[in-house]
């Protein structure tokens, strides 16, 4: 099967900023927000939102941080291959905090499910939010849907959504494979 450009580098950037407008119409100042990026691949969203917040809409001192998810998992222990933790690096309260929760793909949910129960070891935030770049909204298993989004993706379920970011793969895109 060949591969699709869904997303051009230009135009990953062009929504990358129209989501950071979006969280400043809701957020103003950040004062009780925070971003929290889920590992592995939402921290590439969320550090990219964070640079813009702060380089471009002189937003000061977004906290960011990263929540790994992998033993929250319904399935993890489905797999035959031992899994890979990430690091959660959460240097702050969340308790009575606007959390907005950033990942790359939204899927069938089952991540953002984990990151609800996982978050719940650092504190009762005062609400959640959930920004994704690329929403594949007729793969939901649950009734999860994001607040923000970049893109929505049909896809049929064999077919992947792939996310590259020049940090990690050398250039940003959005494929479908």
């Amino acid at each position: 099967m060949s591969q699709k450009i869904l997303l051009t580098s230009r135009e990953v950037n062009i929504i990358l900023h129209r989501l950071a407008c979006q969280l400043i119409e809701n957020h103003l100042d950040f004062e009780n927000t925070i971003l929290i990026g889920l590992q592995p691949r939402g921290r590439f969203v969320a550090e990219r939102i964070k640079q813009i917040l702060e380089q471009e809409y002189n937003v000061k001192d977004v906290p960011l941080g990263f929540l790994d998810i992998t033993f929250f998992r319904d399935d993890f222990r489905r797999s035959d291959k031992p899994l890979e933790a990430n690091k959660t690096q959460i240097d702050f309260l969340v308790e009575n905090k606007r959390v907005v929760f950033i990942d790359d793909v939204l899927y069938t949910g089952r991540s953002i499910r984990s990151a609800l129960t996982a978050i719940q070891s650092f504190g009762r935030p005062s609400s959640i939010e959930l920004l994704v770049l690329i929403d594949r909204r007729f793969s939901r298993h649950l009734p999860i849907q994001p607040d923000y989004r970049g893109r929505q993706v049909d896809a049929i379920n064999d077919e992947k959504v792939m996310v590259t970011w020049k940090e990690n793969e050398g250039e940003d895109g959005v494929y479908l494979n």
